[in-house]
């Protein structure tokens, strides 16, 4: 099973450093029943771009929560046993957790198969999308406008090997 692991571009150096996400549990992101019933969809690539993008905004509220961090969402995929993940059934249709797994144990990087992170050109909307998360989560409209305007930036694909150059 792949997942997506929602991390800062800190976190992801310190995950190299240690060559694990972790330590567990690790929170990430995947193709689960409750997404696929509020996706409703059977293409696997469609879902598994749904499950990034779950793991992007979680990324979006990471970087709320750390001011001086790098404005660039940051997301690993990483591939499990499916039995590694567990999801829990009672929060499946709930929206904030939709497609949201545990791993219990930290994982090894070297399961990593890619790296995605926000372009150089995104930093400005993210850092605005990250300033207004908090307004956006008590319903201001205007707030959520500027969050979702972050979802308008694809996530760039990197290999495992690009990690230093992404982190240094």
């Amino acid at each position: 099973m792949r997942v997506y692991v929602p991390l800062t571009l800190s976190g992801l150096a310190e995950a190299h450093t240690r060559g694990e996400l972790g330590p567990g549990p690790v929170t990430a992101y995947g193709v689960t029943p409750g997404l696929r019933e509020w996706y409703v969809s059977d293409d696997l690539e469609e879902l598994e771009y749904a499950a990034l993008s779950r793991a992007a905004a979680a990324s979006l509220r990471m970087l709320a929560g750390v001011p001086g961090e790098i404005r660039r969402r940051v997301v690993v995929a990483v591939d499990i046993r499916d039995q590694d993940a567990s999801s829990d059934p009672d929060r499946a249709l709930d929206a904030t957790s939709l497609g949201e797994v545990s791993i219990a144990h930290a994982v090894p990087l070297s399961r990593a198969a890619a790296v995605h992170v926000d372009a150089d050109d995104a930093i400005g909307d993210i850092t605005a999308a990250a300033d207004a998360l908090g307004a956006a989560d008590q319903g201001d409209d205007d707030a959520r406008f500027t969050v979702d305007g972050a979802e308008d930036h694809e996530l760039l694909w990197f290999g495992i090997q690009e990690i230093p150059h992404l982190t240094g």
